[in-house]
């Protein structure tokens, strides 16, 4: 019942942005902050072991672990900057109430996700393809991660119109930082992938191969669009010649052609 009652908390600040001045001046932010902690780490599990379970049980559980360490670990890198800067322009806000403002935007986020999770089991079930999912899972993490970013701005400009604690220039530093929080998140996610696997491919905890997420994304989509069989070899290979002799012509080849002229 408490449990039940913790989770109502923290998605009562979505209903009501005056709650997040209300709430923090009393005894009870700091629960409010652990629940907002677990429920990201809840939801965000959740909807990663619907993600990884496209190839198999381990990478299910993987992947779900892994995107609560994308998530949590975004906020830590990125939260020291933001706390600063805002001081230095002067904002009256405590550290407290900065990070509930910041974990409600997270919140809101994996809520979206994981509310996607039944259209992606039905993709999946359906026979989706790899690359779709892909992209897929992107395009839910974009759209979920613009509603939560625009849930920290709306309790900052309510803070600063309505509180006089926060000042107007910085609305607009937090618009540039979360633009970095995105670039963060986004090199966070690359160096965990990955985070889906294909359903023929081994089960790895982490990949090794060069490039980045935008190349990845970009052949995403053309093996959606184009799907491109693997290349075979071309010319004949002589038994006892090496590869790399392949398609060249041999000593029986020059032979011939001098016979035939």
């Amino acid at each position: 019942m408490k449990t039940f009652s913790g989770i109502r908390e923290v998605f009562k600040i979505f209903q009501n942005k005056e709650s997040y001045f209300n709430e923090l001046n009393n005894q009870q932010s700091n629960k409010l902050i652990f629940n907002q902690i677990m429920l990201i780490c809840g939801f965000a599990f959740l909807y990663g072991m619907v993600m990884g379970s496209y190839h198999s049980f381990l990478q299910s559980a993987v992947t779900g672990l892994k995107v609560i360490i994308l998530f949590l670990s975004t906020v830590i890198i990125c939260f020291p900057s933001f706390f600063i800067i805002q001081q230095v322009l002067g904002s009256k806000m405590s550290f407290r109430q900065m990070i509930v403002i910041v974990l409600s935007g997270v919140v809101l986020t994996a809520t979206i996700a994981l509310s996607f999770a039944p259209i992606v089991i039905v993709f999946q079930v359906t026979g989706g393809d790899y690359h779709f999912l892909q992209l897929l899972h992107v395009a839910i993490f974009i759209f979920a991660g613009i509603f939560g970013m625009r849930l920290m701005v709306d309790a900052l400009k309510y803070a600063c119109e309505n509180k006089s604690i926060y000042p107007q220039i910085g609305v607009t530093v937090f618009r540039i930082w979360i633009i970095i929080l995105a670039f963060v998140g986004i090199q966070l996610a690359w160096n965990l992938r990955p985070f889906l696997c294909e359903k023929n491919e081994e089960f790895k905890f982490f990949r090794k191969y060069e490039g980045n997420f935008y190349t990845a994304i970009v052949y995403s989509v053309e093996q959606l669009v184009s799907p491109k069989q693997p290349e075979k070899p071309q010319g004949r290979r002589v038994p006892g010649n090496s590869p790399d002799t392949i398609g060249k012509p041999t000593g029986a080849d020059k032979i011939l052609n001098q016979i035939g002229k």
